[in-house]
């Protein structure tokens, strides 16, 4: 059996040809509730987890989301893989809607998010600088390819608070940053991710230009889910291709041992507490 993969995404996505033995989960965590019950199933050798990130019916905006409750309930499943769908605005003529960008950076813009496993008496400074697991995005880019799309294979995510879009200003401003790509979510998921040890990478598919584009119409979620709903079936078939090559690979994920020269803290001087919460995390440096 392949290792386990987690998808993170709306709630379509789990509509994939093939898909068997499907179940629901909830996962309790003591970050909180994750957005929603998860969705686990098989796809040939492959174990999938699937998350809508915005909760069944998208009821949860991108600040409310609890993303450290969704990463430790993927890390709790088993997840060694995360791909996370998400729809992005473009800040490059060239880069279209109904396009896909493997993004390979990331910009952070939000504040205030829960975004470390880090605290409450333990320290550690995850490795960052390339926040994308190389393998998974290779994969995605090629089966994007192989699906039809046109595939930008890399590209620099400006993560912003949300829920409002951006003004012109900021818009023009990340473009004079040379950033790529904008969205509200994949920023927070892939730090939480890397310090989980999980092998993260976005599939993001292109739905406007941001504001910053002269005649083309101001962003509306409406325009947005228009664009969202045609790359669903996109999306769906990207996972299908994708998802078999994961499977398959017999190394352990990049990002199977991030931690490895992370953790400050002395092992004697971490509380009970704090080792209960942080166990399917940091077990196996603490033994």
């Amino acid at each position: 059996m392949g290792r386990r993969i987690g998808i993170i995404g709306g709630t379509g996505l789990y509509e994939l040809r093939g898909l068997e033995d499907v179940r629901a989960l909830r996962v309790e965590t003591p970050y909180g509730d994750p957005s929603d019950t998860l969705l686990l199933g098989r796809l040939g050798d492959a174990e999938l987890v699937f998350l809508p990130r915005h909760g069944r019916g998208h009821r949860i905006n991108p600040s409310e989301v609890n993303y450290r409750a969704n990463i430790w309930a993927l890390k709790s499943l088993g997840v060694e893989w995360v791909i996370a769908v998400s729809a992005v605005g473009s800040l490059r003529e060239e880069i279209a809607p109904g396009h896909v960008v493997t993004v390979d950076q990331f910009i952070d813009r939000t504040k205030g998010r829960d975004a470390t496993f880090f605290e409450d008496g333990v320290v550690a400074h995850v490795s960052f600088g390339d926040p994308i697991c190389p393998v998974v995005r290779g994969v995605l880019a090629q089966a994007a390819k192989e699906a039809g799309a046109v595939v930008h294979p890399e590209g620099t995510y400006v993560c912003m608070e949300g829920p409002a879009f951006s003004t012109r200003a900021e818009s023009n401003l990340y473009r004079s940053w040379g950033a790529s790509v904008i969205g509200m979510t994949n920023l927070t998921e892939a730090k939480l991710a890397r310090e989980a040890e999980l092998s993260f990478a976005t599939l993001a598919l292109v739905t406007d230009y941001d504001c910053w584009f002269d005649g083309h119409d101001a962003v509306t979620s409406a325009s947005v889910m228009e664009v969202l709903s045609a790359n669903v079936s996109l999306a769906r078939e990207v996972l299908a291709l994708a998802i078999p090559v994961l499977a398959a690979y017999t190394d352990p994920p990049p990002m199977s041992s991030a931690l490895e020269h992370a953790l400050l803290t002395p092992a004697g001087r971490i509380s009970p507490e704090v080792r209960e919460r942080l166990g399917i995390i940091l077990g196996k440096y603490l033994r």
